[in-house]
């Protein structure tokens, strides 16, 4: 499927009337620096849609993106990230934890990017677990495979699926575009 029109709506940090407003939400959530505001433009076909920075923690609220006028995307804030405030850290971690708990906010699938590097952490492993918990449908991604081998990527995939057993993984890299329109493809479906 084709995404044809994008924007940005707005940010929030807790409850908005933009989460009550009936269209399905599709979060996406990973570390820090896993480049998951560079796969969110790489879907949308924008440059600079979402914001990236060469530091980690760029995404500090959940930041809305209509797309094709029909489902909102949601950029959340990397977890695990060693914000400089102990507050600051605890502040993005209970915004991640009231999205993904609150009655009201129920996305209609999740996106767990990971970094092919560092495969699954255990901040992806704790994420999985509470989407697994409160029963949300989810993708995998294993993003910046194109700073791989393949005898590295086999061997990182191999531990992964020791985790998450059979659970589809989409490798993706927004340097070659490898794997973005199969995973907009699986987002979108249904």
């Amino acid at each position: 499927m084709k995404i044809t029109t994008a924007q940005f709506v707005k940010s929030i940090t807790g409850t908005d009337e933009i989460i009550k407003g009936g269209i399905p939400n599709i979060a996406f959530i990973g570390r820090s620096n896993v480049g998951k505001s560079s796969i969110l433009n790489a879907l949308m076909g924008k440059k600079d849609m979402a914001r990236t920075g060469k530091k980690p923690g760029k995404t500090t609220e959940a930041n809305f993106f209509l797309v094709n006028h029909t489902h909102h995307f949601v950029d959340l804030p990397g977890y695990g990230y060693a914000a400089p405030k102990p507050r600051d850290r605890e502040k993005l971690r209970k915004l991640i934890i009231w999205y993904f708990t609150y009655g009201e906010v129920r996305a209609q699938k999740v996106v767990v990017i990971m970094e092919s590097k560092a495969g699954l952490t255990r901040f992806d492993e704790d994420m999985l677990k509470i989407l697994k918990d409160k029963k949300y449908s989810y993708i995998l991604v294993l993003n910046k495979v194109d700073k791989m081998s393949q005898k590295e990527l086999a061997e990182q995939m191999k531990k992964i699926r020791q985790v998450v057993g059979d659970a589809d993984i989409i490798q993706t890299s927004t340097v070659t575009g490898q794997g973005i329109d199969a995973l907009r493809d699986k987002i979108l479906s249904e």
